[in-house]
């Protein structure tokens, strides 16, 4: 029997976070790139056990790890007081992330993990929770349709010499 164990994580979590972004991003990414080296480029800018570190002190940011059977599986990123130009709202948050390796995703664990964001976003008042979701990863987008987030808006984003289109979604929370 597989055992869920979602918590709140700290410092000591910035290891299992920064390996999980890694493997994570290169499950879900890694066939849009061409040069493997802008990948380890972003991979060593953005999940770094420092910059993790430094942004889990980060008193805005809160990140959440799920461990099935004590082994690290997936992590989520809220980002409190977080607005955007799509957004009228005033006080919002922004779901950063939420990975979890491949092999557990039938286990329903980003929607836990969602469930911890949402319900700390609302706890901190805030009237909208956003996020942005690359266009074409139809699996994800399907994911936050069905749980009640609408497209606003869309924008860039470029990761070396790769160019992303994302969709902006939201949620009312009030």
């Amino acid at each position: 029997m597989n055992t869920l164990k979602i918590r709140e994580a700290n410092i000591a979590d910035a290891q299992f976070i920064a390996i999980l972004g890694r493997v994570t991003f290169t499950e879900t990414f890694d066939h849009y790139f061409k040069d493997s080296n802008d990948l380890l480029e972003y991979y060593n800018r953005t999940f770094s056990v420092e910059k993790i570190k430094k942004s889990i002190d980060n008193s805005n940011n809160i990140f959440w790890i799920a461990f099935v059977n004590e082994l690290p599986v997936g992590y989520a990123k809220l980002k409190l007081n977080s607005p955007s130009e799509f957004l009228k709202y005033k006080n919002t948050s922004q779901l950063q992330k939420i990975y979890v390796l491949k092999d557990f995703l039938s286990m329903k664990i980003g929607l836990e993990l969602q469930t911890k964001l949402i319900e700390k976003a609302k706890v901190n008042g805030s009237e909208l929770i956003w996020l942005s979701v690359l266009k074409s990863n139809n699996r994800a987008i399907q994911f936050y349709k069905k749980n009640g987030f609408i497209n606003i808006g869309y924008h860039n984003f470029q990761i070396g010499k790769e160019k992303f289109e994302f969709n902006v979604m939201s949620k009312i929370l009030k």
